[in-house]
């Protein structure tokens, strides 16, 4: 069962971690290139955000609790457990505060794109909060890959 549940741990490491890599750094300037309408890439993009962003929390509780489990009350004492809790709270701070702050912005701005609006600056310092604070998580996840490599100590 042990094998079972380490093999499980590092599927959702890859899963969180590559699917912020693939999406972030691959498929949203992919779409912004190829689409026509930034509009509808915006909005492509934004949904496998959000998704990525229900991955990343459902993982990050599957790896707290991983490690609460196989470590008990050391787990505390492990940076480990920190980098994934940071991780976790970088997707909170993203999926219900500065996502649904853009989404507002965005139906504010109506019949208009927000980048067309007044609200064109407030949006996008948002979306450079939300950039710098998604490659921040990138990196993390990143350190979390390569100590993952190093065997689950």
């Amino acid at each position: 069962m042990r094998k079972l549940s380490e093999a499980l741990y590092l599927a959702v490491v890859t899963l969180w971690v590559g699917g912020m890599w693939a999406i972030g750094y691959i498929v949203a300037p992919v779409l912004f290139a190829s689409l026509g309408d930034r509009q509808l890439a915006g909005l492509v993009a934004g949904r496998l955000f959000a998704l990525l962003g229900w991955i990343g929390l459902g993982s990050a509780v599957y790896l707290l609790a991983f490690l609460v489990l196989r470590n008990g009350s050391q787990v505390f004492g492990r940076a480990v457990f920190w980098l994934v809790m940071v991780m976790a709270a970088l997707t909170a701070a993203s999926q219900f505060g500065i996502q649904p702050l853009m989404a507002q912005l965005k139906a504010d701005a109506l019949p208009r794109e927000v980048m067309e609006s007044v609200l064109r600056d407030r949006f996008a310092a948002w979306h450079g909060i939300s950039s710098i604070l998604y490659l921040v998580q990138s990196l993390l996840g990143l350190w979390l890959v390569v100590w993952s490599s190093r065997g689950l100590k």
